[in-house]
């Protein structure tokens, strides 16, 4: 047994010899013409690979549909091979075209909605990078995930300095924080997220050579339910400190831009991980930040709350709407109570009475003052369940649908903005 082990092992070392030999000279003999790569991976846990989300796009279409202007870290249209243990580990997968973990990505909406906004000239260049079950400790340096995803990132641009194009990377897709709320590891997120954002930035700037900083587009993790600490109305809940910590990032911080939260998506199984067509509307929404930064825009900072002005037993809240009006929606997302916003007293009473909406503002009405209660919007749902039937939703976005839409399996869906997903404390007007 121990020699029909050893001969595969060494059958398979040569294979992976042989075709590292194989794409060294081809590579070398190769006269290609002037291109500029933009790389825009995606890095974080389990979302950012995709797990569970059955994969829907064709990987002939990367390459035949887009005139193959979309390719991996490697240069070339061989996707769905990641592996955060070893590169060899991965040549093996896609040398033996093992595709038992190629999910749906959402880089893969995020590039097919790029690519037609970009001239002829320009490729755009996915791949995920991470590890699941990791909170962000795990994935900063020096740690191994951190150290592959740099590796990569160094591979990409290497490959294009060889073929002659220009290469830089503009932003980074971030898909983590689903640890950092079900362990409850009760450390600061956004200390150590600008900690992690400061490390890759210098690291991929000394690859690059560039002189933009790299922007984060910013997903929001909605899993709240998973907490085994979780209670509905629980005023010292844990569990939405961290996609909190998200929202106010994306909406103060001009290096970090939205793509959007999970909930308005179906989740595997009502569980942990959105589908498919989260992956890919996801992936779209992140486009739109992509193009912008590209371009050198004002920051996209998605649908969410701007202040909280409270007058008696009244709170008014101003939105920044990206494509008004505001509205609610309880088909997209099931009806949650009073549309997902809760006002909850330290008793754990939830004393909101209405809610109505005039222009970009929301105002909640209450029946008592609720100075020093907690405002909080898509802090609900059933335990352990998720996504937008049964899990912490609200049923607010704005009309971005109505004008744009991603097709996805010869059905038409709508692009909106939804709320981010907050728990913040109601304080005195200052």
């Amino acid at each position: 047994m121990k020699k029909i082990i050893l001969r595969i092992a060494t059958i398979l070392i040569f294979a992976v010899i042989g075709y590292c030999s194989y794409l060294y000279i081809k590579e070398k003999t190769t006269i290609y013409e002037h291109k500029v790569v933009i790389c825009i991976p995606v890095y974080g846990q389990s979302y950012a690979l995709g797990e569970e989300a059955t994969r829907i796009t064709n990987f002939d279409s990367l390459k035949i549909k887009y005139d193959g202007r979309i390719v991996t870290e490697h240069m070339d249209y061989v996707f769905g091979y990641f592996d955060h243990s070893s590169r060899l580990k991965q040549y093996l997968k896609r040398l033996l075209h093992y595709d038992k973990k190629a999910f749906e990505l959402s880089v893969y909406g995020m590039a097919e909605s790029l690519i037609s906004q970009l001239g002829k000239d320009t490729l755009v260049c996915i791949f995920p990078g991470g590890h699941g079950m990791n909170v962000i400790t795990g994935l900063m340096k020096p740690q191994k995930p951190y150290k592959k995803f740099i590796e990569e990132i160094a591979y990409a641009h290497k490959k294009a300095m060889d073929r002659g194009w220009g290469f830089y990377v503009p932003a980074i897709c971030w898909m983590q924080g689903e640890s950092d709320i079900v362990e409850y590891p009760n450390t600061d997120y956004k200390k150590l997220f600008h900690q992690m954002y400061n490390t890759l930035n210098t690291d991929i700037k000394n690859i690059t050579h560039q002189q933009d900083n790299i922007k984060i587009i910013c997903y929001q993790t909605c899993v709240i339910t998973k907490g085994e600490r979780y209670r509905h109305n629980n005023y010292n809940a844990l569990e939405p400190r961290t996609p909190t910590t998200q929202m106010e990032m994306i909406r103060d911080d001009s290096l970090i831009w939205a793509s959007g939260p999970t909930y308005p998506y179906h989740f595997v199984r009502e569980a942990l991980h959105i589908d498919a067509i989260g992956q890919k509307s996801i992936g779209s929404l992140a486009a739109t930040s992509a193009i912008q930064i590209i371009r050198h825009k004002a920051p996209n900072i998605g649908l969410m709350p701007l202040d909280f002005i409270v007058s008696e037993n009244q709170i008014r809240i101003p939105f920044h709407v990206p494509c008004p009006p505001l509205c609610i929606d309880t088909i997209t997302v099931n009806k949650a109570d009073h549309y997902g916003f809760n006002v909850i007293r330290k008793d754990n009473t939830d004393i909101i009475s209405s809610i109505s909406i005039k222009q970009d503002t929301l105002i909640i009405k209450c029946k008592e003052s609720p100075i020093d209660c907690k405002i909080r919007y898509a802090v609900n749902g059933d335990y352990m369940k998720g996504g937008c039937l049964s899990g912490p939703r609200g049923n607010l976005r704005d009309s971005q649908g109505n004008s744009k839409t991603i097709t996805i399996s010869g059905k038409t869906y709508p692009l909106h903005n939804w709320c981010y997903q907050f728990d913040v404390l109601c304080t005195p007007n200052k």
